[in-house]
């Protein structure tokens, strides 16, 4: 399983790669970021009767890989991805398939995650919903509101996972507003906090999958950009659009680690 997991992480992140290197770009480097993230829950954790939000809706182009690999969308819509006629936009929009929301209006995921919960909750359901948040969005009051409501109603189905990679547009998140320590917040709120390497697949789906009887909240420390050292850990690979020459580079080196 744990090759087989890789294996498919290292397929979206190729994906993730060609999507940046079409005409518009793509936020890249926290669409690499949390690909082990989205592997995990959508090849390990999550069942059908789950449901996922995207709150970092920048990383489209993370989610619309999985998508295909899972088989939920077209694998040949990606190369269309932002171009006239495609629906893949560069935030998910709200009807494609495994898309509840549209999101990308940062701040807004977790709270539409807890209505879902809830739903699911009051209705007698046994799914689990799933929020990726980005660690720069949880510099929007309305994620504490959420994360608040949710720690008083104990939602033991709701799941928030934050894609620590400590970067956003404008630099270090540390260096805008700090957000240390940060599994204390989520925990002085009801919820159970567990911290993990977020490139480590079987860390997360032990984080991801054991059952709290309260809200869990999974702060993953990953790496903007990770699997193509030209972007990673450099604030400017958040939105690039890379060169042919540049994609090149960046599948080569992706290839050069690829699982056996």
């Amino acid at each position: 399983m744990g090759e087989d997991l890789r294996a498919v992480a290292h397929g979206l992140r190729r994906e993730v790669v060609r999507m940046a290197g079409g005409p518009h770009g793509a936020h890249v480097g926290g669409s690499l970021s949390c690909v082990d993230i989205l592997t995990s829950l959508y090849f390990d954790v999550m069942t059908e009767r789950d449901a996922f939000v995207l709150s970092k809706g920048h990383a489209a182009p993370a989610l619309y890989a999985a998508l295909a690999a899972a088989g939920r969308i077209d694998a040949e819509e990606l190369a269309g991805y932002t171009r006239p006629g495609s629906r893949l936009f560069g935030h998910p929009p709200q009807g494609l398939p495994g898309v509840e929301f549209a999101t990308g209006s940062l701040g807004h995921g977790l709270s539409l995650g807890i209505g879902l919960a809830l739903a699911e909750r009051l209705g007698g359901g046994t799914g689990h919903v799933y929020v990726l948040l980005g660690d720069g969005e949880l510099q929007e009051g309305s994620v504490w509101e959420a994360a608040m409501y949710a720690g008083h109603r104990a939602l033991d189905n709701l799941v928030a996972v934050v894609d620590r990679n400590e970067l956003q547009i404008t630099g270090p998140t540390e260096g805008c507003v700090s957000l240390e320590p940060l599994a204390d917040k989520f925990t002085a709120f009801g919820w159970l906090t567990r911290t993990v390497d977020g490139h480590d697949l079987g860390s997360l789906g032990k984080a991801l999958g054991e059952p709290a009887g309260r809200p869990v909240a999974v702060v993953a420390g990953t790496v903007k950009g990770r699997g193509v050292p030209f972007l990673e850990g450099k604030a400017s690979s958040h939105y690039a659009t890379l060169r042919p020459a540049l994609v090149r580079r960046a599948l080569a080196a992706l290839d050069a680690k690829a699982p056996a």
